[in-house]
């Protein structure tokens, strides 16, 4: 099944989990105070081994990721009253989608993750004691009482609902004024992902849908998300937005098009795969 969702740059990043060496002395690092990311700060670029040790940035835990064009890669936890030298700024992440490339931002997203989850996951949730790092992994492990800890992945559906030449499109109360995006929610327990686009679409929007089918899937890091793309085709309803979670919904034609959100993201890849198939039919 094709995956429309872009493909990452072929082998140009090598997990840790799958044998690669560290290299410390031409490393990259991803240097992360609370959840925001020291980049320089003209051009955007992450520091090196040489930067990290002449900005004297003392992290307080590092954390191997891989190899990525050559360089290995590091994510690491910053105290929260760290300032940035001159020169620097803490970015946050979302602000990096539009500067840097797709797998760039991927792998930044993946450092975060596991920073945050080392963060927060310090004691074993059996029986409170704390815990082992897993040699050659990035799960941790309870010495008293066995119990294996993972980052968590949380998945969640996105889909791209159409009626003839037209797609639904939502604004949610979390985006930028103005913007618009195709329909997105976790999966809950128990569901299909096919359920759940089901549910999420009637829930906000009122509309149902009938022949769904797989686009691609993005990992998403805000805060461990898998999204999961899917198309879908308009069965029936009227527009009924759920005011908890949607402001504004419609039905939207590929020349007029609201604002939408930016490249890198799945949304946007199934949006564009909207307006080509209307061009195509043209």
């Amino acid at each position: 099944m094709k995956n429309h969702s872009g493909k990452r740059g072929e082998g140009s990043f090598e997990p840790a989990t799958y044998g690669s060496k560290e290299r410390k002395d031409t490393a990259n690092w991803f240097l992360f105070r609370g959840d925001r990311l020291l980049v320089e700060k003209i051009k955007g670029t992450l520091p090196g081994t040489s930067d990290v040790a002449l900005l004297e940035m003392d992290p307080l835990e590092r954390h191997y990721l891989g190899v990525f064009s050559g360089r290995s890669c590091y994510s690491a936890d910053l105290d929260t009253n760290v300032e940035p030298p001159e020169g620097w700024v803490f970015q946050n992440l979302r602000q990096m989608w539009e500067t840097w490339d797709e797998e760039l931002f991927h792998l930044a997203g993946l450092a975060f993750q596991i920073v945050n989850w080392h963060r927060i996951r310090r004691f074993c949730g059996h029986c409170g004691s704390p815990l082992d790092r897993n040699s050659g992994s990035s799960g941790k492990k309870c010495p008293e009482c066995g119990m294996s800890y993972f980052p968590p992945i949380s998945p969640a559906i996105i889909v791209a609902v159409t009626r003839n030449k037209e797609l639904l499109l939502a604004r949610a109360h979390r985006h930028p004024p103005g913007m618009f995006s195709v329909v997105a929610g976790f999966v809950e327990p128990g569901e299909t992902l096919e359920d759940c686009v089901k549910r999420e679409v009637m829930e906000e929007t009122g509309v149902n849908v009938k022949d769904i089918r797989y686009f691609g899937s993005q990992p998403w890091p805000f805060p461990h998300s898998l999204m999961i793309g899917f198309t879908a085709e308009y069965a029936g309803g009227e527009i009924a937005v759920d005011d908890d979670e949607i402001t504004d919904a419609g039905w939207f034609t590929a020349d007029n098009l609201p604002k939408i959100p930016p490249k890198i993201s799945i949304a946007r890849k199934l949006i564009d795969w909207f307006v080509n198939q209307s061009i195509g039919e043209r």
